[in-house]
């Protein structure tokens, strides 16, 4: 499994392509641990400063032409939309995925979509 240590020292000399969608996932868990009293607005507010500051590129993912790759790859894999975004968009970046998600990981094995190793 990737350690989250690991993937933000990678950062410093190297770049994140996201699907654009990521930016929604992440308000979405930040919101979530806000309702769940696990962190303040405030703690929320200094996490979204940092993250700005990453090498972090969002790709407007899919496009038409990536849309029936993605439909093919969540449907094979029993994956959303949204998990199928980011094992589609990898290949098109030559770039290993970076996931904590264990369906993610299988989906991505079984694909032969390398894995972000963990340090």
């Amino acid at each position: 499994m990737t350690n989250r240590n690991h993937v933000l020292n990678l950062l410093v000399d190297g770049l994140a392509v996201v699907p654009s969608i990521w930016s929604l996932e992440v308000l979405n868990t930040l919101l979530v641990a806000e309702r769940r009293k696990r962190i303040t607005r405030a703690k929320s507010a200094r996490f979204l400063k940092l993250l700005k500051q990453l090498p972090i590129e969002r790709l407007d993912f899919p496009t038409g032409e990536e849309s029936a790759e993605l439909l093919r790859l969540a449907r094979r894999h029993t994956l959303s939309a949204y998990d199928a975004a980011y094992l589609s968009l990898s290949p098109f970046q030559d770039l290993p995925i970076a996931t904590f998600d264990t369906e993610l990981m299988r989906a991505a094995n079984q694909e032969g979509i390398p894995l972000l190793a963990s340090s």
